[in-house]
């Protein structure tokens, strides 16, 4: 294998995203080989790795999963936090050999949907802000805006972080302390949607996340999860300038001349040692004959279903 940059390669094995693993890197709490890894260090899947003091083996790359989970809201996420119980990863299924990403974070309050995916490097783009993917969020408001403070969110507003603006934004149901907005936009800063309404003097009651550039969130109860379907998968992979090369299985034809050509070795062998016991290579012949001539073609033989019986004797008295 040609030696790959570590961020890439544990990325693609599925130990997290590009951005965690240089995190973690930086903090010190990978090694290679017994020695404390380094930023774009070049590494192969055969080294020694730890994360944390444990041993952690890069198996090749696996074939790309994505969930949707449906995010309720006092779930973290991340994998540990002493104040909080509860994490997203908790309700994912159990894997034997992946380790699950997320795609982006929620805060603790807000719900809706979360992308989780086992390709590190598929996570690192779609988070990435050069792929520019939109979001969309539901947003209760306490409170109506008004057409002065929409058009202020829509110019921009300068935050602690840089300047931050909402893409669009179009009125939902509810008036008063009820009011719903949709908005949009194609950043990913830490919550980003709360402080822009506040920063125009309007607090968040509630908000959901029901979209993620080309995946909406289904219908799902808070908590559950749903895997997507392969064609999925490929178009959310190309989407970002990704190929999904997903391990095929062998067609029906395939499987039909395997069987076929092992039926064939297993009659063959019959044979022989049919021939070997009774002797004599014309014997050998005639039951290969007949054996070949019940065979079907999947390899079985397949028994005659008429059957030759002797009529019975009528008894007769003497």
């Amino acid at each position: 294998m040609k030696p790959e940059r570590i961020q890439k390669v544990m990325a693609q094995a599925g130990v997290g995203s590009r951005r965690q693993i240089e995190l973690w890197v930086r903090e010190g709490r990978i090694t290679v080989d017994g020695k404390t890894a380094e930023i774009g260090q070049l590494i192969t899947r055969e080294q020694r790795f730890t994360l944390n003091g444990k041993p952690i083996r890069l198996r090749d790359k696996a074939p790309t999963r994505v969930l949707i989970l449906n995010k309720p809201e006092g779930a973290i996420c991340s994998r540990d936090d002493p104040e909080h119980s509860k994490t997203v990863f908790d309700l994912l299924p159990r894997t034997k050999h992946d380790r699950w990403v997320l795609v982006g974070r929620l805060d603790i309050n807000t719900s809706g949907l979360l992308l989780v995916t086992n390709n590190g490097e598929l996570a690192n783009r779609l988070m990435h802000p050069s792929s520019e993917i939109e979001r969309e969020y539901a947003v209760r408001v306490l409170g109506e805006a008004t057409p002065e403070q929409l058009q202020q969110l829509l110019d921009g507003i300068e935050l602690e972080d840089g300047l931050a603006a909402f893409l669009s934004i179009s009125e939902g149901e509810g008036s008063g302390s009820n009011r719903w907005y949709h908005v949009i936009l194609k950043e990913g800063k830490n919550r980003e949607v709360r402080r822009l309404w506040e920063a125009v003097g309007l607090k968040v009651s509630r908000l959901i996340r029901i979209r993620y550039g080309m995946i909406a969130l289904p219908r799902l109860l808070r908590g559950q999860y749903k895997e997507l379907p392969e064609k999925q998968v490929t178009q959310l992979m190309q989407s970002v300038g990704m190929r999904n090369e997903p391990e095929k299985p062998p067609s029906r034809n395939e499987r039909s001349s395997n069987r076929g050509a092992a039926g064939q070795t297993g009659r063959q062998k019959t044979d022989k040692s049919r021939g070997a016991r009774r002797g004599g290579n014309k014997t050998r012949r005639k039951e290969s004959s007949r054996d070949d001539s019940r065979s079907s073609p999947y390899g079985k033989s397949s028994r005659s279903k008429k059957t030759s019986r002797q009529p019975a004797r009528r008894r007769t008295r003497g």
